[in-house]
């Protein structure tokens, strides 16, 4: 019987949050600090002919002005460096940093922006991927051959003859899907404080990967990475946009420029207009087919914008690999991924992502394959499933896929398909996914304190979902019986916090929490050890719970841990111990494809949503009326936060599906406000009933898989479905809005 795993324990920094007490990066100041903003350009592309800074130099209280003619500014990166700090030679998005500013306040360091005299020779924008790959179009970086890379190139995967298959079909059922660019709207703009001090820059973020920003910030300004500390702070949101470098390096370089701490935060507007937002996509898909509905063979071309540097986009052409052929079986296939650069902003990642447009395609594409054959929609789906001891088209055996099969039994229970989407303008819609739980390694601290508590030291950080403040301490606390509220775990730093590879793809509580679990393991055998010596018991015969350690089955004579702290700290040392993990590689096929730089599909997790709708036929409108979802968790460390996030994230699906969008005209975004963005409204919103599938992981700690990515990852199909099903029109492009909705009705 578990103490505080399963329950449902209130987060750590609930109380501060609610209050307003708890510093969030854009709250964090230091005395004596300066205030810096970047002149951003005005047009998406163009030679740059001349910056001139003497105006804005001589404003009283400006310290310093900075353009890439004044600092080192070699280009750098993820997989590809390509980016540099300032635009030099010529401008490759709107947004992209000209110049940078530090003064005395920010009003000041804006009029210094105003004063800056620039001339820029401007070119006609490369502003689609269809665009960038015309015959003899302009390339958006001329001297791209030069950068230099770890590796790349397209992800092919073609294991058998596919033409053949395609030749003996009985029927080939062929669609077009396209998706928009999401922001990912979060509440906190994007910020950084930076201090110089005796040789090493000190950076305070609310990031969700604070190793990452030492790396890339210490590779940018040419330093090692100790030379560069990164100090974490509350997060106000960030869904995958605070992964990658964004001011911190610019404050780190102008705090060293003037000798005092600098700050600085992006307005909303340029914070929506630069963020690595979701990529926008075209995903062409045909299907070779029997009669009797098998898939012979699935031929799938993936085309989507990078924008104008590459940041991840590398990695995400592997995407498609897995989430064709991990659902359903569908024969031989051959996949194709391009990433395209265009002189628009740069894309990146967003929660769930490549997964939610992906997921979109092959879900409407099943649909259009049953509508074709005639059969009913879910049935075709469950004949289609894969099943234990499947391959997907890496080669990748998923052992346990049949837990997917459970969840369509479990949904049907809830809410009988046959009953859903009765009635006028009513449809119903579903979507499955396969998601993994991110593998990247982790190292966690635990330490018995004197008082009796756990401190938990550990990198890893909390951009909103619980997994630390909740998951990672109910970890720690079960492993010695205590409560959740004995466990203190510390802000990020990476002075003192061994390596963790931050807040992303549901990582944290599978991986930090295992690495947690083994050392607190290791901390409790200590315990027990030192114990032993003070009861005079053996060790075998000694029980740990409720903050104590005593003799099995007496209760009554025993030594509280915080005793046991002491006495270890003034013996034999303090009690302590630390922990890593990294998931291990599952077997595959490296042969499957070329170009793929992310192989495997790590700690699958499975997942089936239900959406039915009502459509306005006078005005397009969609409401949707009812929300399932079936999600296996592995373990929920805690049930609240595991279905908060589902919550969470279909909500964000909704968004998605229905409203968000950014449009591109000439290169630069339609929208450009959070109020012409479009985002979902708590009305908009239906309960979303949630059933928790748990499989425990062997790996995992409690068995603990990744949980709170890929509940967006479905939602698209689901509601696209449902659309195309109330009005019997295709529905091929999200968001579905209601002018789209409309002009299938009439088409």
């Amino acid at each position: 019987m578990t103490v505080t795993v399963g329950t449902r324990a209130p987060r750590s920094d609930g109380e501060a949050k609610v209050r307003g007490d708890a510093t969030f990066g854009v709250d964090f100041s230091l005395p004596g600090m300066l205030h810096a903003k970047l002149l951003r350009s005005a047009v998406p592309s163009g030679r740059l002919v001349s910056i001139d800074t003497t105006a804005a130099s001589a404003i009283d209280g400006v310290h310093a002005v900075v353009t890439g003619a004044d600092v080192p500014n070699d280009r750098s990166g993820i997989v590809l460096f390509d980016m540099p700090l300032f635009a030099s030679d010529y401008i490759a998005y709107e947004g992209e940093p000209l110049a940078a500013v530090v003064a005395e306040s920010p009003e000041i360091a804006e009029a210094a922006l105003g004063a800056i005299e620039v001339e820029i020779e401007e070119q006609e924008p490369v502003g689609t991927p269809e665009e960038a790959r015309r015959p003899g179009a302009r390339l958006v970086h001329p001297d791209w051959a030069g950068f230099a890379t770890l590796a790349g190139g397209e992800t092919v995967a073609d294991p058998g003859d596919v033409d053949t298959a395609f030749d003996a079909a009985d029927l080939v059922v062929e669609d077009v899907y396209r998706a928009p660019r999401q922001y990912q709207a979060y509440l906190e703009p994007k910020m950084a404080v930076a201090t110089y001090e005796a040789g090493r820059y000190t950076v305070h973020v609310s990031h969700q990967f604070p190793f990452n920003v030492r790396d890339r910030v210490a590779q940018t300004l040419g330093v090692s990475k100790s030379a560069v500390r990164v100090i974490g702070h509350h997060i106000g949101g960030a869904f995958g946009a605070k992964l990658d470098i964004g001011l911190e390096a610019y404050a780190a370089l102008l705090a060293r420029r003037t000798g005092r701490p600098v700050g600085m935060i992006n307005s909303r507007q340029e914070d929506l207009l630069t963020a690595p937002c979701r990529e926008n996509a075209t995903v062409r898909i045909r299907s070779a087919l029997r009669s009797d509905g098998t898939i012979l063979a699935q031929d799938v071309d993936v085309l989507f914008d990078s924008g104008a540097y590459a940041i991840d986009a590398p990695y995400l052409t592997s995407i498609p690999m897995f989430i064709f052929g991990s659902v359903y079986r569908v024969g031989t296939a051959r996949v194709v991924a391009r990433s395209v650069y265009t002189n628009t902003a740069p894309t990146g990642a967003f929660r769930g992502v490549s997964g939610t447009y992906l997921v979109f395609a092959l879900e409407r594409h099943m649909d259009h394959i049953a509508n074709e054959l005639g059969e009913d929609r879910r049935e075709y789906r469950l004949r289609s499933l894969m099943d234990d001891g499947d391959e997907m088209l890496n080669g990748q055996v998923l052992d346990d896929a049949s837990i997917l099969r459970t969840a369509f039994d479990e949904l049907e229970d809830r809410a009988p398909w046959a009953e859903l989407g009765k009635g006028p303008n009513r449809g119903v819609g579903m979507a499955a996914a396969v998601w993994l739980t991110n593998p990247m390694p982790a190292q966690a601290t635990v330490k018995l304190n004197e008082d009796g508590t756990l401190g938990v030291v550990t990198a890893a950080t909390d951009n909103g979902s619980g997994a630390v403040t909740m998951g990672v301490r109910q970890i720690a606390a079960e492993g010695l019986g205590l409560p959740a509220d004995h466990v203190v775990v510390t802000m990020p730093d990476t002075d003192t916090a061994g390596y963790d590879a931050g807040s992303q793809g549901s990582r944290t509580t599978h991986v930090v929490g295992r690495a947690v679990f083994d050392a607190t393991a290791e901390v409790r055998q200590h315990v027990l050890k030192v114990a032993a010596t003070m009861l005079e018991a053996a060790v075998e015969d000694l029980v740990v719970e409720h903050g104590t350690v005593h003799v099995a089955g007496d209760a009554t004579s025993g030594v509280t841990l915080a005793e046991v702290a002491t006495t270890a700290t003034f013996t034999d040392g303090p009690i302590a111990a630390t922990g890593s993990y990294k998931t291990p590689a599952p077997a595959f096929n490296p042969t499957c494809a070329t170009g793929m730089l992310f192989p495997i599909w790590p700690t699958p997790t499975y997942h089936l949503h239900i959406a039915e709708v009502e459509i306005d036929p006078v005005t397009g409108k969609v409401t949707v009326l009812r929300y399932l979802v079936a999600q296996e968790v592995g373990r929920a460390i805690n049930p609240d936060g595991v279905i908060g996030q589902i919550q969470g994230a279909v909500t964000q699906g909704l968004g998605y599906a229905l409203w968000e969008r950014l449009d591109i005209d000439g290169g630069r975004y339609v929208q450009r406000s959070l109020e012409t963005y479009g985002l979902p409204l708590a009305v908009d919103v239906p309960d979303v009933e949630t059933v928790l599938l748990e499989h425990a992981d062997a790996a995992g700690p409690y068995g603990a898989k990744g949980v709170a990515e890929p509940p967006i990852v479905p939602v698209a199909g689901a509601i696209a479905n449902a659309v195309a099903d109330a009005i019997g029109r295709p529905i091929d492009q999200i968001p579905i809005t209601p002018e789209s909705v409309l002009d299938a009705l009439e088409s």
